[in-house]
């Protein structure tokens, strides 16, 4: 950022590249597991996620500092709101990458970053109870960001022993991704549909049931019941879905909301590669292996992006 201005509106959405980059690195250790173990891509990965997120705090943190205001308007704002979450998400999901490799710093990551994400929901949700200037044309997908950080908390809680407490995350999570579901497809089927800078959050619907097997399957014992099947096949129809639109989602200019396609992604493949040693399925395998090369194909493409559009300052500019 070159200028007080430009860092005054630098928006809090960037942590949702953090959310991609570590999503793209759970792949990277799924494919490890299954495919290729001697491939060492994931550790380089979470290296590279956790020095974005260092940068990415010390410069919002300096906007903290230096305009309050602007934070506090981002705070009130009936979108940018549910971004706040999306750092405590990033925690997580680190925490959960790297569990494997420093186990003790991964523990107390997740236990600062758990209560964190605890808090941020419940302002969301207070605010969200409280408001008097909400409308339906507010709702949008990235609404979800609050519920899935939530589902994601059993992902490394259940190894880490704490198997109550992630059962009071993953309920928390499931109730309110049912709630929120409703709302915004009745939003999107009988209002004005969704501004195109919002519309790439439409992939952030994959998320919650793809990040909701794969903690179920922790809390379960990696048991396939009806449940587990449901959260990764509603997953998985959801990605079709949206992969019928493809054409239409390309034709847009970029945004930052562009950021929204790679967790979401990355958590469905992660899903299905699981799904698929779970069931021992040659095809789920291959269906799997697709998103594989395609994940860091997006993810590529949307960290040249977003550097073009950093270098020509058109980033920190409020968007949304």
């Amino acid at each position: 950022m070159q200028s007080g201005t430009s860092l005054a509106s630098f928006p809090v959405s960037w942590f949702a590249s953090v959310m991609g980059l570590s999503g793209l690195t759970l792949v990277w250790q799924r494919v490890a597991h299954q495919l290729l173990p001697s491939w060492p891509i994931a550790p380089l990965l979470l290296a590279a996620t956790l020095a974005l997120f260092v940068v990415l705090v010390v410069t919002y943190g300096a906007k903290v500092v230096r305009y309050p205001q602007a934070v506090r308007q981002e705070l009130a704002h009936p979108i940018k709101l549910s971004f706040f979450p999306a750092c405590s998400v990033s925690l997580i999901l680190l925490a959960t990458a790297g569990l494997q490799y420093a186990p003790g710093a991964a523990y107390a990551l997740w236990i600062a970053d758990s209560g964190l994400h605890l808090l941020f929901t419940l302002y969301v949700m207070t605010t969200w109870m409280q408001h008097a200037y909400f409308e339906i044309q507010h709702i949008n997908p990235a609404w979800f960001i609050p519920v899935v950080g939530n589902i994601l908390v059993p992902i490394a809680g259940v190894p880490l022993g704490y198997v109550e407490v992630a059962w009071f995350f993953f309920s928390i999570g499931i109730v309110f991704w049912g709630v929120l579901l409703a709302i915004i497809f009745y939003r999107v089927l009988f209002h004005t549909p969704l501004p195109g800078k919002l519309l790439p959050t439409l992939f952030i619907l994959i998320a919650p049931p793809a990040a909701g097997f794969l903690a179920y399957q922790q809390l379960n014992g990696g048991e396939l019941d009806i449940m587990a099947r449901v959260l990764y096949y509603h997953g998985l129809f959801l990605t079709l879905l949206l992969l019928t639109q493809a054409r239409h989602f390309l034709q847009l200019p970029f945004f930052l909301s562009w950021w929204a396609y790679s967790f979401p992604l990355a958590a469905i493949t992660t899903a299905t590669l699981l799904y698929a040693e779970r069931v021992n399925s040659p095809v789920l395998l291959v269906l799997g292996g697709i998103p594989v090369v395609l994940v860091p194909m997006v993810i590529l493409c949307l960290t040249v992006r977003s550097v073009v559009a950093v270098a020509r300052h058109g980033v920190a500019v409020d968007e949304q």
